[in-house]
């Protein structure tokens, strides 16, 4: 039972952590425009992944995409690329866990089978995790290092040369959202162990004995000397039991057993 909690429970965990991805490449906010020196502007600007946005103070939004790709930094196509990854992989993820959990049959899929899906989704769930925590967090440091480099310029008199910006909710968005697919993964990594049948765990080992196989028979106990011969017995059509003397010799009843 707790294994099948753990297999659900990861189900869902990451299937928030890609939704969130989801959610996070296509918000517009990964960075936006630091208002700390001039809170009352007439133009408030924001930058996503695919477009650049203008707010006027009237309310009027307008955006525009970008229409080039060789034009954009190599950063800033590396986050894209990141983020794709994490979102392709989950949604793959997502997939092989419906066929995987174990409150669901399909036909006579075996629980190894299940086990061996169960942690191969997991692990497209850490990487897709990962992808999107990296993504976000190199986004972050192109922010850190922009921010300080216009700070710097405005401290030099050069105010209007560059706009400054900062964190978006975005990044939080796809930070909150890689940590949930990395979790997500780990539990169904560790519901995978809970799958696996007892039989394939532990394997049997089987030990011969070293000496020769001695077969023992039902009948009366004789006491011997423990060096007498050993008797063999030969049975089926045409032969007969033959009692043998201490000499080995064959012994016949005599005239005197009639009596």
């Amino acid at each position: 039972m707790s294994t099948t909690i753990c297999q659900v429970m990861g189900f869902i965990v990451s299937s928030l952590g890609v939704a969130g991805c989801i959610v996070s490449t296509a918000m517009d906010m990964w960075s936006t425009q630091d208002l700390y020196d001039n809170p009352v502007t007439a133009v408030f600007q924001y930058q996503g992944l695919w477009r650049s946005c203008v707010r006027q103070s009237s309310g009027f939004t307008e955006c525009r995409p970008y229409f080039t790709i060789l034009g954009l930094p190599a950063m800033f196509q590396a986050v894209r690329a990141l983020m794709i990854v994490g979102i392709v992989l989950g949604i793959l993820g997502l997939l092989v866990c419906i066929f995987a959990l174990k409150c669901i049959r399909i036909g006579n899929m075996e629980d190894s089978a299940k086990a061996n899906m169960t942690l191969t989704s997991g692990i497209m769930f850490i990487v897709a995790g990962l992808c999107a925590i990296t993504g976000v967090s190199v986004f972050a440091n192109m922010l850190v290092t922009n921010f300080w480099m216009s700070t710097a310029n405005m401290y030099q008199g050069m105010q209007n040369v560059q706009n400054r910006y900062t964190f978006g909710s975005a990044l939080f968005v796809g930070w909150v959202a890689g940590g949930l697919a990395l979790i997500g993964g780990i539990m169904m990594c560790l519901a995978c162990r809970g799958l696996i049948p007892e039989e394939s765990r532990y394997k049997a080992v089987s030990y011969n004995a070293s000496g020769r196989n001695i077969s023992y028979r039902t009948g009366p106990y004789k006491v011997g000397s423990g060096y007498e011969p050993e008797t063999k017995t030969r049975k089926g059509a045409g032969y007969e039991e033959a009692a043998r003397s201490e000499d080995g010799r064959r012994s016949y009843p005599s005239k005197y057993d009639y009596v």
